[in-house]
């Protein structure tokens, strides 16, 4: 393996003692980080950040718990801070090279970057110092915000009419009469100084009205841009309260923003959303809230645990590979898991179901049939839920049936409708305790200050059980908090907590309920921009300017 240089990926994948990996992470989207750093970040045994927010995005990005001082054994990586010292003093570039270096003779080391390593960063004077001390490295380039800030804006650095590009850095000093002519610039380390370089700029022979963009914190939900001129984005900049990092651009494409901006308009952009599930079944429903632009944040309300009594599972399992049942129903993702669980307890897999008819409750939990290798031979038609699963049941027929028993697990509080249901058609059912679900503790005090006083722009229930709990353990949400709810029932239950419903998903699963918040946040926004006002959140207005709409 040849030191200081980039190997193939089947060489870095296992490397000796000796070895830093200079990782881009990226302008701030965790999204934006590519393949190859995720799989070095899974591998890492130090990883040395750069800023504050890139310890919570890797735990985040790989499932970590958050940090516990107190943990004998902490689990994932060690995390060593590349911004400070142990003075609290920041580190210069040399000191950091000797850090990275330091770790890497025992360690296998990731240097996380902000950016891109060999951009405008301090990755080639770190790689130097590696090479120095006889320790490998290689680089893995990361998304700069040199372009990807712009593209999140909706400003295209290049256009058929303008093919010139130039990147600027306005910290030292600059001859800005090498630039008057048209082509772009992106400004960086523009903020504290866009008054004088824009009267360089017009000194220089700009006109004062050409189209400046200022963007800040670019690529996350927090981002926001300023539009201006020449002449007026000091004033603006100050009065929109801009602060680094920022990424401006000068010239014509700044007007292409009207049209094509595509992330600041999305119609949840920058709603902190609560999402009030169990942890394991949150991940869709979070990662679709992104995709419309929010910042959701889990808060269990919900623990689902093993049976008390354990002996009736047991024996339900060993009725089911005797024989002993002609169907197995399961109405929940969680029932599934149960079964499963159980299964692998006693060393068994889907082979036991030859034979078995298996039905599901609705489309989600086939999936979690279907990802066993299983397939569902009953899906609801119609409503999916206990109801539409027993009005397409077929009756019992003694000619047809050679077993005219159901095992049925489920939930501890499960509605007994469904077992009523299948003994009027003639069917004999074990209906078992396959889980529990318990009140979860309740959650830090500034998450259930922010519920009670307005703080999260919406919250997201996908059962009765996450409403009862979550004003159990945290308090009502406030009144400006937007309600979307996933079925009829759960509207219910919110409403007899004196909660009011804005948003009833109309198939009870979770992508659609949040399709229908999006869309929802998006008649909202519309509302305003025709209406001439500015667009704000509902954290940001009063409780009397709240609409109500339900989704169609």
């Amino acid at each position: 393996m040849t030191r200081g240089k980039t190997t193939s990926s089947s060489q870095a994948t296992s490397p000796a003692t000796g070895w830093v990996s200079f990782v881009g992470s990226g302008p701030g989207d965790p999204d934006l980080l590519t393949v190859r750093a995720v799989d070095l970040l899974r591998q890492a045994e130090v990883i040395v950040t750069e800023v504050p927010d890139h310890e919570p995005m890797v735990r985040a990005l790989l499932g970590l718990p958050a940090e516990d001082p107190e943990a004998t054994e902490p689990v994932g990586p060690r995390f060593v801070d590349g911004g400070f010292g142990e003075d609290g003093q920041p580190l210069t570039h040399a000191a950091r090279a000797k850090v990275v270096v330091r770790h890497a003779k025992k360690h296998r080391v990731v240097r996380l970057m902000v950016g891109d390593p060999f951009l405008y960063a301090s990755g080639p004077e770190e790689a130097q110092a590696c090479v120095k001390a006889d320790v490998g490295f290689e680089i893995v380039p990361g998304v700069s915000s040199v372009g990807a800030v712009p593209a999140y804006a909706g400003i295209p650095l290049t256009t058929k009419q303008n093919r010139d590009v130039t990147v600027v850095t306005c910290g030292g000093s600059v001859d800005w009469s090498r630039y008057a002519d048209d082509r772009t610039l992106v400004l960086l380390s523009a903020v504290g100084t866009i008054g004088e370089v824009a009267q360089a700029l017009v000194a220089a022979g700009r006109p004062a009205t050409t189209p400046v963009a200022m963007t800040r914190v670019g690529t996350t939900t927090e981002q926001a841009t300023v539009c201006s001129t020449l002449a007026d984005i000091a004033a603006d900049a100050r009065a929109a309260r801009m602060e680094p990092p920022a990424v401006t651009v000068v010239g014509d494409v700044v007007d292409l923003r009207e049209t094509l901006s595509w992330f600041e308009t999305k119609p949840l952009f920058g709603w902190r959303v609560l999402v009030p599930r169990t942890k394991e079944q949150a991940g869709s429903l979070t990662s679709r809230l992104r995709g419309y632009g929010a910042v959701p944040e889990e808060v269990p309300t919900i623990s689902v645990e093993p049976p008390r009594n354990p002996q009736q599972m047991d024996k339900a399992v060993r009725g089911l590979v005797e024989g002993r049942y002609e169907w197995i129903a399961f109405t929940s993702v969680n029932a599934v898991k149960a079964v499963r669980e159980k299964f692998e307890e006693y060393g068994l897999d889907a082979r036991a179901f030859s034979g078995l008819k298996i039905a599901a409750v609705g489309d989600k939990t086939a999936q979690a049939i279907a990802s066993w290798g299983l397939r569902a031979d009953l899906v609801p038609s119609g409503e999916q839920s206990a109801a539409g699963l027993l009005a397409d049941w077929p009756p019992y027929d003694e000619v047809l049936d050679p077993i005219n028993r159901v095992f049925l697990p489920r939930a501890d509080i499960a509605t007994e409708n469904l077992v009523a249901g299948l003994i009027d058609l003639g069917w004999e059912c074990d209906d078992v305790t396959a889980y529990r679900t318990v009140r979860a503790t309740p959650p830090p005090a500034p998450t259930r200050d922010a519920i009670k006083t307005g703080k999260f722009d919406a919250v997201v229930f996908t059962s009765s059980s996450t409403v009862r709990n979550l004003v159990g353990i945290a308090g009502k949400p406030h009144p400006s908090t937007v309600i979307a709810v996933i079925g009829p029932a759960t509207a219910k239950t919110a409403e007899e907590h004196g909660l009011r419903v804005d948003v009833l998903a109309p198939k009870p699963d979770v992508e659609v309920l949040v399709d229908a918040l999006a869309d929802f946040g998006a008649t909202r926004r519309a509302a305003m921009v025709e209406a001439g006002q500015p667009v704000t959140k509902p954290s940001e207005r009063k409780p009397a300017t709240r609409r109500r709409a339900r989704a169609k």
